[in-house]
């Protein structure tokens, strides 16, 4: 049996996340979303919301499970037997990124590979900062998020109504 981990923030879970994990769920015989419990950056949602919103996005997808971890990445693929872990690419400056933490995670733990798959042409405009600009400037995210995702991002920040 093939784990693989998908780790992130997910602050919040968009469509570009819920497209890269949907898709390493049929590569793998299992998929856990490691949600990244104490990254350096500020956060909108709490590590419990941020594991409410993704659980909801893959509640009907048997061999996905989603978790809260701390500390290093590999770390966290040994403590779930994760073999594997996966990232998601939009654009050329994400690769620069991944292909040092990947080199970084290897030299850790070269027993765990790093497999990344180019995100959905629907999606490369897509991040978490994004979605959050919009939805904070009072913007429909409704076509980037889950529904349920848009919904507490419209309880986070209410409309502003400007005259």
């Amino acid at each position: 049996m093939v784990r693989a981990c998908f780790p992130g923030s997910f602050d919040p879970i968009h469509l570009g996340h819920v497209d890269i994990a949907l898709r390493a769920a049929t590569l793998f015989d299992e998929l856990i979303i490691g949600i990244y419990n104490r990254p350096n950056k500020h956060l909108l949602f709490s590590p419990e919301e941020r594991l409410d919103l993704v659980q909801r996005s893959f509640e009907n997808c048997k061999n996905i499970k989603v978790v809260l971890y701390d500390g290093l990445t590999v770390a966290f693929c040994r403590s779930i037997n994760a073999q594997v872990i996966v990232r998601g690419l939009r654009v050329f400056s994400d690769f620069e990124y991944e292909f040092r933490m990947s080199l970084a995670n290897r030299r850790l733990d070269p027993g765990i590979e790093m497999i990344a798959l180019i995100t959905s042409e629907d999606h490369t405009f897509l991040s978490s900062t994004t979605v959050r600009e919009i939805a904070q400037l009072g913007g429909d995210v409704s076509s980037m998020v889950p529904p349920h995702v848009a919904q507490a991002l419209q309880a986070r920040y209410p409309r502003q109504h400007f005259e």
